[in-house]
C-alpha cells in the first residue's frame, strides 16, 4: 500500500509539473478580456511577464525602458550585437535595460539625434511612442499628412489632438491595423496617454505579425537565415526560420584532451568544441563553429587479450554557444578505432583492442534529444 501511495503521489506531481506551463495563467485575467489571447501568447514566449503575486495588471502602465526591452524580445533580437553604442545623458552601461535600448536605437525603432539627448527610461511610454516603435520596425509605403488624416478621421474623434510628428505614423498604423485600444476608448487615439500593459502587449503582437512580412532594412538583415559551410546533418529540417536537429543525429566534436580505455576513469570530465558549423543540406547554420561542449566519460573498460576489446564511451552534458547561451544537452558516443577488414576479424576472434586517442581528436556522438534552433541568430529553444 505504501509503495502504491508513493507511486501515485509521484505520478500526480509529474502530471502537475508537466501541465502547469500549459494551463497556468494570470489570476487577474479571464478569457473575456479584450487582450486575453495576445497576453497569453506573448507571456508564453516570455516577451511580457507577470508579477510575483501571479497577476498581470493589464491596466497598469509600462516604462519606456520596459517597452524597449519588450520590443527587442518580440523581434527576436535580444542576442544581436551593437558595436557602436549611442550615448544618452540619463543612462549608462550599468542600467538594466541599457543593451535593449541600444538595440532599439540600432534597429531604428527609436531615433537619437545627439549625445546630449535623454532617454527618460522611467517615464511611462505613451501610446504614440509605443505605436511609433512598432511602425518603425517595418518597411512601409510613404503616405502624405492629408491621407493620414483622412484615414484617421474615419474612426477617431481626437485627430485634431494628435501631435504633428505622429500623424503620418498613426495613419500607417491604422492602415496596417496595428493600433490597439482599450474598448472603452475605441474611437480615441489618446496619443499622449500612457499605454496600458494590455495595449502594449496587443501592439507588440501586431508588430510581430507585420515584421515577419515587411521588416525594416536592418531587421531584415538580422532576421535573414544565416548560411555557411560545414558538417551536414542529413536528417535536419527547416520550417520558416526554425531548424530542427532530430534526436539520434550524429555530430562530430573535437576533444580538448586525450583519452584511453587503459587509463581513463568513469565520470572523468572533458571539454570539446565544434570545429566546424553544423548545417542543413541547404547550408543553413544550425550550430556554429566554436560552440563549446562539456561532458564526462560514461563507461570505460580496459582492453584485455582474449577477454574483451577496450570500451570507451563519452557523453556531453552541456553546450555553450558563441552567443553565450548555456543549455543542457545529452549526447553519447562509443569511441572506436578505425581498422581494416583483417584487423576487424582479428579483434572479433582474439580481442584485446586498446582504444586511445590524442588531444584534438574528433569523435562522433549521438544527440539524445531533439534541438530546435532559430536560424537567424543561432538561439536554441
Amino acid at each position: 500500500m505504501r509503495k502504491f501511495l508513493i507511486n501515485f503521489i509521484s505520478t500526480l506531481i509529474l502530471l502537475l509539473s508537466s501541465t502547469s506551463c500549459v494551463f497556468a495563467f494570470f489570476s487577474d485575467m479571464t478569457s473575456s478580456h479584450w487582450a486575453y489571447e495576445q497576453i497569453k501568447d506573448l507571456s508564453e514566449q516570455s516577451i511580457v511577464i507577470g508579477y510575483p503575486d501571479g497577476t498581470f495588471k493589464p491596466d497598469d502602465n509600462v516604462t519606456r525602458a520596459e517597452f524597449a526591452s519588450m520590443a527587442i524580445k518580440a523581434l527576436g533580437q535580444e542576442h544581436a550585437n551593437v558595436y557602436q553604442p549611442i550615448k544618452y545623458k540619463d543612462i549608462d552601461e550599468t542600467y538594466w535595460a541599457y543593451d535593449a535600448i541600444q538595440k532599439a536605437v540600432y534597429f531604428e525603432l527609436i531615433s537619437n539625434n545627439s549625445d546630449t539627448e535623454e532617454f527618460r527610461p522611467e517615464d511611462n511610454v505613451s501610446r504614440a511612442e509605443a505605436i511609433s516603435i512598432a511602425v518603425n520596425s517595418l518597411t512601409t509605403e510613404q503616405i502624405s499628412v492629408a491621407k493620414a488624416k483622412a484615414v484617421l478621421e474615419k474612426k477617431y474623434k481626437d485627430v485634431s489632438e494628435i501631435p504633428d510628428w505622429f500623424i503620418v505614423t498613426a495613419g500607417k498604423a491604422e492602415i496596417l491595423d496595428m493600433i490597439a485600444t482599450n474598448p472603452d476608448r475605441r474611437n480615441y487615439m489618446d496619443s499622449d496617454r500612457p499605454a496600458t500593459r494590455a495595449e502594449v502587449t496587443a501592439i507588440l503582437n501586431n508588430m510581430m505579425i507585420q515584421a515577419k512580412l515587411n521588416p525594416n532594412a536592418k531587421l531584415a538583415e538580422a532576421m535573414r537565415k544565416k548560411t555557411g559551410d560545414g558538417y551536414i546533418i542529413e536528417n535536419s529540417s527547416v520550417s520558416g526560420s526554425v531548424g530542427t536537429i532530430p534526436a539520434g543525429c550524429i555530430v562530430p566534436i573535437k576533444v580538448g584532451r586525450g583519452f584511453s580505455s587503459q587509463y581513463s576513469v568513469k565520470g572523468e570530465e572533458f571539454s570539446a568544441k565544434a570545429d566546424q558549423n553544423y548545417i542543413t543540406r541547404d547550408k543553413y547554420i544550425l550550430i556554429y563553429k566554436g560552440t563549446q561542449f562539456k561532458g564526462i566519460v560514461e563507461d570505460v573498460k580496459k582492453g584485455k587479450w582474449f577477454v574483451r576489446n577496450g570500451v570507451l564511451k563519452l557523453g556531453t552534458t552541456t553546450m555553450t554557444t558563441p552567443n553565450d547561451q548555456n543549455i543542457i544537452i545529452r549526447s553519447s558516443g562509443d569511441v572506436t578505432v578505425k581498422k581494416g577488414k583483417f584487423m576487424t576479424w582479428v579483434r572479433k576472434v582474439f580481442k584485446g583492442e586498446k582504444i586511445k586517442f590524442k588531444q584534438g581528436s574528433t569523435i562522433y556522438v549521438k544527440l539524445m534529444r531533439e534541438l530546435k534552433v532559430d536560424l537567424t541568430n543561432g538561439w536554441i529553444y
